[in-house]
């Protein structure tokens, strides 16, 4: 058992599988932000159905998982570097599949994710999990949104995370599949497609939802 997690393979399955966990993750998240669009009210209620304690108990696991994703991905750059002198994280077919900027800077990509994970948590979930589990009241998740996006630097700065996000996921999806063996040299190309779909999809989601809530702000919608 202990192999699993400090052998090479390992740490890459580990990694892969922690990654398209929060790809999973990112994917509901958007969906429920982008109910803000449509109707206030039905944001509140989602807003507080993630409230819920059978809801909430996944913050933990959520986090775990991401700690333990960027843990080995530290572990696997650092060894990379070593062996290598590259940043590919994940096990690939050949050169020329991760022979891409994405590939070649995961690791700064990867900084950036967590630099603006860190200003996103002290914007909403302090405000609202966070206070609720200190015994106070959740802040309005629509004046927090026109709050947050109402600044346009704000807001730009969300949408160079957002853009960051998607460089970092449309690699990581389809080299995720290839570290775990669920992948060959016919669907090397297909998962690149799919990845590159999935996350456009998740991220134009998040982007959008933004700029809505700027347009919000500042009375143009």
């Amino acid at each position: 058992m202990a192999n699993i997690f400090t052998s090479s393979i390992g740490k890459k399955v580990i990694m892969s599988i922690s990654g398209l966990f929060l790809i999973l993750f990112l994917a509901l998240h958007m969906g429920l932000n982008i109910t803000s669009i449509f109707s206030e009210e039905t944001f509140v209620q989602v807003c507080e159905f993630m409230s819920l304690p059978i809801v909430s108990i996944m913050v933990p696991v959520l986090a775990f998982g991401f700690v333990i994703h960027i843990i080995y991905a530290f572990i696997l750059t650092l060894g990379n570097i070593k062996a290598r002198g590259g940043y590919n994280r994940y096990a690939v077919p050949n050169k020329a599949a991760t022979d891409s900027w994405a590939s070649r800077n995961m690791i700064v990509l990867g900084i950036i994710v967590i630099l603006g994970l860190i200003l996103h948590l002290t914007h909403f979930w302090a405000d609202m999990q966070l206070a609720e589990w200190m015994g106070g009241h959740s802040a309005d998740p629509n004046k927090l949104m026109t709050s947050t996006f109402g600044n346009i630097w704000m807001t730009i700065l969300y949408l160079i995370w957002f853009v960051a996000i998607w460089f970092h996921l449309t690699h990581g999806f389809w080299s995720a599949f290839q570290s775990i063996g669920l992948s060959n040299a016919i669907w090397f190309k297909r998962l690149k497609v799919i990845g590159i779909v999935v996350v456009t999809i998740i991220m134009a989601g998040f982007a959008l939802t933004a700029i809505y809530a700027y347009l919000k702000a500042n009375g143009m919608v």
